[in-house]
């Protein structure tokens, strides 16, 4: 495979390890009244546009996921890693184009942040989409978080995410160790917030409530409100850091196929 791509794929993962990290701190803060905010991957953009040198760290993690886009996008079409045309190959194709479009969405809701354009400051502030059709699409997109949340945990309990690794040319212990069960933790969280998710956009369609959009923020305030609620909202943003750990370490240490 060629050096600039596998540099691409690198610097796209170190974007989005970075989006992940701020939002599970954030939302960890959040679950114990230590500052923070529930948060979703626009407002991780709307924190970086707040801080010192905002606009040079939009710039910064919009080029990032561009590139994390654009891997997604040649993973899906060209194969270069030869995933294949079988049924198993074809579904996770279609999963990483589907990532491709997130994930570009969200860099140019960076750039559009950057050039004050952007017209959304939360994961469940955005227009939705009434009627018939509203009621279709939430059902698609909670069937697809079902999938989605199912192969999160199903990758964590096969430990197939260790394959991009090369797990077993990792010599030092203490990196083995990280790559283990930072994958495995952040696997799981992500699994429960695509659960959660998939709850609240399949509720949504049965009660015809469609009128917003939702977003990681809701499934935090769906987690917060559940009994022991700060404490498991915490463990899941917990998680998401890990996970975010996990994908730096993918940044390092990915071993591609092709």
């Amino acid at each position: 495979m060629d050096s600039k791509l596998k540099k691409m794929a690198r610097v796209g993962y170190v974007a989005k390890a970075t989006v992940y990290g701020i939002m599970g701190i954030l939302t960890f803060l959040a679950a114990f009244n230590m500052g923070g905010q529930k948060s979703s991957n626009l407002q991780v953009i709307k924190f970086l546009e707040n801080q010192s040198f905002g606009n040079a760290l939009l710039v910064l993690i919009g080029l990032g996921l561009l590139c994390y886009s654009a891997w997604r996008f040649i993973q899906s079409i060209q194969d270069p890693e030869n995933i294949g045309d079988d049924k198993k190959g074809k579904g996770k194709r279609v999963a990483y184009f589907i990532s491709a479009i997130l994930y570009l969405g969200l860099a140019v809701y960076a750039f559009m942040t950057l050039i004050n354009a952007g017209s959304s400051s939360g994961g469940s502030s955005g227009g939705g989409i009434t009627g018939t059709l509203g009621v279709v699409v939430f059902a698609i997109i909670g069937v697809g978080l079902i999938v989605a949340s199912i192969a999160q945990f199903n990758k964590a309990k096969t430990k197939k995410f260790l394959e991009d690794f090369g797990y077993d040319s990792i010599k030092d212990e203490k990196k083995r160790k990280t790559v283990k069960n930072t994958g495995y933790l952040g696997l799981i969280a992500r699994g429960i917030i695509f659960g959660v998710l998939a709850y609240i956009f399949i509720r949504a369609a049965v009660e015809s409530n469609t009128s917003n959009m939702k977003g990681t923020s809701d499934a935090f305030s769906f987690l917060q409100d559940s009994p022991y609620g700060s404490w498991l909202m915490g463990l899941v943003a917990a998680g998401l850091v890990c996970y975010s750990i996990y994908v730096f370490m993918l940044a390092r240490y990915r071993k591609f196929k092709a």
